[in-house]
């Protein structure tokens, strides 16, 4: 609203003004950029829920008028593994603990790629049916290389070090598994 009115009094300054009518949009862009810069400052999203995950909603959080790639990995409980008929995921978590690793991870990125705006990481709990996202994970950047880049770092370090566990309920039978990638997974026991 703020805006729409310095516009507003700007488009009358030029009517009665046309003399001063590149002087009146530089005065605009200034403001308009004044604006922008303070409202889009770097965040990182950090949700882990129950509920349905929505990769427009993840992909939103993370636009940003600098950025000219916004990348996304999305997570989806398969029908499958390993010749079993998956009916569906359950996820449990140490969740302060998870939101805390998450944010390191946050922070890894915006160490190793500096032009990073915004990242977004939504990990679902609970029950995750087949073809349903189990995380979405979004970067925004000004160019793609470094978005792509920190989308693969982000889910490889994720599955490496948040303490997330999956269980795959079958036909008959269930199956907690753990991440090959994992850290303590591969320690000598």
């Amino acid at each position: 609203t703020c805006f729409l009115e310095i516009s507003f009094s700007f488009c009358s300054l030029e009517t009665r003004l046309p003399s001063s009518h590149q002087l009146v949009e530089a005065e605009s862009a200034q403001v308009l950029l004044t604006m922008d810069e303070s409202e889009d400052v770097p965040k990182d999203f950090i949700n882990l829920k129950s509920e349905k995950l929505s990769v427009d909603e993840v992909s939103e959080l993370v636009i940003s008028p600098y950025c000219g790639a916004v990348s996304l990995f999305i997570g989806t409980t398969r029908n499958n593994f390993e010749g079993k008929k998956v009916i569906r995921l359950e996820y449990e978590a140490y969740t302060s603990m998870a939101e805390t690793e998450i944010k390191k991870i946050c922070r890894d990125v915006r160490q190793k790629w500096p032009s990073i705006k915004h990242i977004a990481v939504h990990h679902r709990l609970g029950v995750v049916p087949v073809t349903e996202a189990s995380v979405i994970i979004a970067v925004s950047s000004p160019h793609r290389a470094e978005s792509l880049e920190a989308v693969t770092y982000c889910i490889n370090t994720l599955k490496a070090s948040v303490p997330i566990w999956k269980k795959e309920i079958y036909e008959d039978e269930y199956s907690w598994k753990e991440n090959k990638e994992c850290f303590w997974a591969n320690s000598e026991k």
